[in-house]
């Protein structure tokens, strides 16, 4: 099974003087995978991707990369791309020179690196003369994606990739990402938009203070979530509010509910107890035009993961720190 991953982390930890970045961190990502990674701040993501990208090495513990273990030395292993913190970029140059520099220090030459392949799949032909002084920090962002690209990866590293991201350019983005899993590439994905990681992410590690509280698929955080506050949004908002209060296991979040519209019906319960309501309301012959959560499966659960393990943990974050809450 360890074959089919593109990254296998066992123990990991970094400290930076007193402070332990990362405590003790697992993390299995497999092959062709587009995998979350999400947390506080100050909760040890970067330090994380910088051991992914090469850019640090662990104090201790184990990290396989497409099968290779790392050295203790800097360096990028083969076959992987990225950015932390932002793409490195030319501010002077063109969005074309830029890339063709990069492609010029690993030996190649623009026409036959992909430039133009890149600036295309990221949608930035039609500015690919212009200098990127000028771009938009979602510009910016797409063009480091292309340069990650040019090296073909089959683990590709992102940090906070649609930031600046329109809605159009986050959907092209996504489906660049969900393109490259389809073929094999693998993928870390670290963002604060928990929309983002819903649409893209089978599987999410969460971390706070410097430890894994979560890894695994979404669906399972979703399972195991407590109870969400929901908004419906019905053609007889009288009478769905008398059904959802005779409902077992559903609770009107009337605090919440000004929020939302004089129209709009919070409620809170879990997805069985939700589901009857649904079945009442279309028996009863009430339209349900909207249905959502509040606060998203994964946003609430990072919330309450992550509040749990910094009352556990220590604020300084040093080595008395609580051992690892939870590893799945």
């Amino acid at each position: 099974m360890d074959s089919l991953l593109a990254i296998r982390a066992r123990g990991i930890t970094k400290c930076f003087g007193d402070v332990v970045a990362l405590d003790g961190v697992d993390l299995d990502v497999a092959q062709g995978q587009i995998h979350g990674l999400v947390g506080p701040n100050g909760a040890g993501k970067t330090t994380l991707l910088g051991l992914l990208l090469g850019l640090a090495v662990a104090d201790s513990g184990r990290l396989e990369i497409l099968g290779t273990p790392t050295g203790r030395t800097c360096a990028a292993p083969d076959g992987v791309a990225g950015f932390v913190d932002g793409p490195g970029l030319y501010p002077s140059l063109t969005a074309r020179q830029n890339l063709a520099a990069l492609a010029a220090l690993r030996g190649r030459d623009a026409r036959t690196a992909g430039v133009d392949g890149v600036l295309d799949q990221v949608g930035l032909t039609d500015v690919a003369d212009d200098r990127i002084r000028g771009f938009s920090l979602g510009m910016r962002q797409r063009l480091g994606l292309a340069a990650a690209l040019l090296t073909r990866p089959r683990l590709l590293v992102l940090d906070e990739p649609s930031n600046g991201l329109d809605p159009a350019g986050k959907k092209h983005v996504h489906g660049v990402l969900a393109g490259l899993a389809e073929q094999g590439t693998s993928v870390v994905l670290s963002s604060h938009r928990m929309d983002d990681l819903e649409a893209l992410c089978s599987d999410v590690t969460i971390l706070a203070t410097g430890r894994v509280v979560f890894s695994g698929p979404l669906s399972k955080l979703a399972a195991e979530n407590r109870e969400l506050d929901y908004r419906l949004l019905t053609s007889d908002p009288r009478t769905a509010r008398r059904l959802a209060a005779a409902t077992p296991g559903v609770h009107l979040a009337d605090g919440a509910a000004g929020r939302h519209g004089a129209d709009v019906l919070v409620v809170r319960a879990l997805v069985p107890a939700l589901d009857e309501l649904v079945t009442r309301l279309v028996q009863s012959g009430i339209a349900l035009r909207e249905l959502a959560p509040v606060v998203s499966p994964l946003e609430a659960a990072f919330l309450a993961l992550t509040e749990r393990q910094q009352r556990a943990g220590t604020p300084s974050r040093t080595s008395d720190a609580q051992p690892q809450e939870a590893r799945r």
